[in-house]
Order: structure tokens, then sequence, then C-alpha cells
């Protein structure tokens, strides 16, 4: 009887350590996979982020070479199409030109030892 026990035990001690190791290779495969589930979520967002540029380039892109913007900025910036007549307004006689330029006096410059007499003596 005494080896029936033994045997039993044995059993149970096998049994035992395989159910310990696959446990913890359960345990190492959950691990595994939260850090794959991180990883594919850091990546998903960089996609969307990726994704998003693209589509905010392709709108400025479709913008900038669509016909009327174009038109508009070459005609902000003065320029002017065939047929056109160029018109420049003429500033009324005696007005000032805005290329005349305006002379400002330089405030005279005083001197450390002239602050330090008008501190002391109130000049």
């Amino acid at each position: 009887m005494k080896s029936w026990q033994n045997y039993i035990k044995q059993i149970t001690i096998v049994v035992g350590l395989v159910l310990l190791v696959f446990l913890m290779n359960y345990n190492d495969r959950l691990e595994k996979l939260n850090q794959l589930t991180e990883k594919a979520l850091l990546v998903r967002a960089e996609a969307t982020a990726v994704f998003e540029t693209h589509v905010s380039l392709k709108t400025q892109i479709a913008e900038a070479t669509s016909d009327l913007v174009t038109e508009k900025e070459a005609r902000n910036n003065g320029e002017i199409q065939e047929g056109d007549y160029r018109i420049v307004p003429l500033p009324a006689p005696g007005a000032p030109l805005p290329d005349d330029p305006i002379l400002n006096s330089a405030p005279e410059r005083i001197k450390k030892w002239q602050i330090w007499k008008a501190l002391f003596f109130g000049e």
C-alpha cells in the first residue's frame, strides 16, 4: 500500500511541476501580449497622425494650385493680366511722399557724472 501512496505522491508532484511550467509560460505570453498591444496602440496613433498630415498637405496643395487662389495672390502682389491697365494713384500736391525720410534727432546722451551731479546738487 505504501508503494501506491508513494506512486501517487510522485505523480502529484510531477503534475504540479508540469502545471507550474505551463503557468509560467502562460504568464510570459500574457506579458508579451500586453507589450505588443501597447506597441500596436502607439503605431496606430502614429499612423493616424501621419494620415492626418497627409490629408492636410494634399488640401494645401489643392488650394495652392487652384486657379482662383493663384490669381488672387497675383493680384495681391500687384501683377496684372494681359489687357489690364495699371493705374497708379498720385498723391495730392504738397503731401509728403512716403519715400521722404523723416529725420528724428537723436536724444543727447547724458554722461554718468552729470547724472550724479544732478542727483547730489539738484541741478
